[in-house]
């Protein structure tokens, strides 16, 4: 698969593994919201094609988002519609933020891990996601929209947690399984227990639960500044495909 398909495939995958609160399609674009509850939930993915004059359609979005009281976040890949977006934004005073690595791994040859002390569930469960905010120090107002977001998935979930022997939480992660690729979400691991394996057994059991269930591939998304996790995907064996960037305008 050339590098242009691999993009928009996993770019849908990822639309659909972490839906927004609302959905505005735009001439090609995609226009989500989500009360401001990351910059991947609330960006516009300009991944088709797009025919309307560039200048006029980002001042267009710019009014949706201002009128929210939010950032005008578009979420740019090599792929961007039109290819001269990227520029574009640059020179109407959009800073570059969180250029990220987007990885894939075949899993024909991965290995069955461990499974003990793996919990598993087929939903979002309130023990998942009270240790996941936990683990990732997510606040009030930002549990009940990410609450909804993760209740609104509709591929198949597997909501994991890793717990030790007594039986505290090591680490959490959700994989998103859709048309044969796995995607792993909210990979997070205690900091009492980081740099001790727990991340790759966690994660290894998650590719595992994907394969079981047909998943022929894997992906993710790493921000490239993140080197502890870059290396725990690169020993795993993830390869990586593209990156993406955020181009970032805040109301005057």
């Amino acid at each position: 698969m050339d590098q242009s398909k691999w993009i928009q495939k996993i770019e849908e995958l990822s639309l659909n593994a972490l839906p927004a609160m609302q959905t505005q399609i735009y001439d090609g674009w995609v226009i989500r919201f989500a009360d401001g509850y990351t910059k991947r939930a609330n960006s516009i993915s300009p991944i088709y094609t797009s025919n309307e004059n560039v200048k006029k359609k980002i001042s267009n979005c710019e009014q949706l988002y201002f009128a929210r009281n939010d950032k005008a976040v578009y979420k740019v890949t090599p792929q961007a519609n039109p290819i001269n977006l990227d520029r574009v934004l640059e020179e109407s005073g959009y800073a570059l933020e969180g250029t990220t690595s987007v990885q894939v791994l075949n899993l024909a040859d991965t290995e069955s891990p461990n499974e003990t002390n793996v919990i598993k569930y087929d939903h979002l469960h309130d023990e998942w996601f009270h240790d996941f905010c936990l683990l990732s120090n997510i606040d009030d107002h930002d549990q009940t929209i990410l609450k909804k977001m993760l209740g609104n998935i509709i591929p198949k979930t597997c909501f994991m947690l890793l717990t030790d022997e007594g039986g505290t939480v090591t680490a959490s992660g959700l994989g998103v399984l859709e048309d044969e690729y796995i995607g792993l979400y909210n990979i997070i691991t205690h900091e009492n227990f980081r740099n001790q394996g727990n991340g790759a057994i966690l994660v290894r059991n998650l590719l595992h639960w994907g394969k079981e269930n047909g998943a022929k591939n894997a992906y993710l998304q790493v921000i490239e500044t993140n080197a502890p996790a870059l290396s725990l995907y690169g020993k795993l064996g993830f390869e990586e495909k593209y990156k993406y960037w955020y181009r970032i305008k805040t109301k005057k």
